[in-house]
């Protein structure tokens, strides 16, 4: 709807500030979360507030005309599957494995390592998902100026670098991990469906949606593959005579230190495709 309703980069504009809500929602829910608990409420009463957005949004939509795809091509099902048959496209459904694993993986592991220093698992999740909301609705500048491709390249670089050190440090520094991990995932999701929408107009609405769905099935590949890895490193941690909390941590950082290949590998395929940019003639978005 986004990539129909607007064109160039307000476009990329538009969708950065549309994906800023998911982890904008959960900056305000963790919150809200927080303060019934504190409260009293029970986890029954905390689910009815979801209630309130989704009339908003109910309200909002009722009655709206459907924007229209900008070219015939992008509203044909033959041509969007012609263009995802395309090298770039498939090239890009790769990515999207490893840039979705990277953004949910970690996740679990995050607050853990955090709460060493005594901060609030709530508030942990509130500040990690408050940067990335921060940094997508200022998404549409940043595109602006680097294009998906560099933004994408500097958000791996980002990622790599703050799993690092969320790996091999914890105290105040493990603060400083969490602002270089946000502001590095922050940026994947909605410019890889961008991607999508700008440079390969012709997949549609329904090539965006493929790449969100194997972004969300990646997920399911890799968390029993980082499963294993868990127990492993837990194992080992448990050899070294490691037991509870200090176990999870150094397991948790030993598992954190592998998952930093996933947007390594990401740093080699976003710079072959910045190069593959600069050198292939774009796909018209507009006929």
């Amino acid at each position: 709807m986004i990539a129909d309703a607007y064109q160039g980069n307000r476009m990329s504009k538009m969708l950065n500030r549309f994906h800023m809500w998911f982890p904008g929602g959960i900056v305000i829910g963790s919150l809200v979360s927080k303060f019934m608990t504190d409260a009293g409420f029970g986890w029954e009463s905390q689910i009815w507030v979801i209630l309130i957005p989704t009339l908003i949004y109910a309200y909002l939509f009722f009655g709206q005309p459907w924007p229209r795809a900008k070219t015939k091509e992008a509203s044909s099902i033959k041509s969007n599957l012609k263009s995802m048959f395309s090298p770039l496209f498939i090239f890009m459904m790769v990515c999207m494995t490893l840039t979705a694993i990277t953004e949910f993986g970690p996740q679990q592991w995050v607050g853990l390592i955090l709460s060493k220093s005594g901060a609030q698992p709530m508030l942990i999740l509130a500040l990690v998902t408050g940067l990335m909301a921060v940094a997508r609705y200022f998404g549409g500048v940043v595109v602006g100026r680097f294009d998906q491709t560099g933004v994408l390249l500097g958000s791996s670089i980002l990622a790599t670098l703050g799993l690092y050190l969320f790996s091999t440090q914890t105290g105040g520094m493990a603060y400083l991990a969490a602002v270089i991990f946000a502001l590095g995932i922050a940026y994947f999701w909605p410019n890889m469906i961008g991607f999508a929408a700008d440079k390969i107009p012709k997949s549609g609405a329904l090539g965006m949606s493929v790449i969100g769905a194997v972004g969300m099935f990646s997920t399911s590949i890799f968390q029993p593959i980082i499963g294993k890895w868990i127990d492993s490193d837990k194992t080992e941690a448990a050899a070294m005579g490691l037991t509870g909390d200090e176990l999870e941590l150094v397991a948790g950082q030993d598992t954190l230190g592998t998952m930093a290949l996933f947007p390594a590998i990401l740093i080699i395929l976003f710079t072959i495709l910045l190069f593959w940019i600069k050198s292939r003639k774009v796909e018209p978005a507009f006929a």
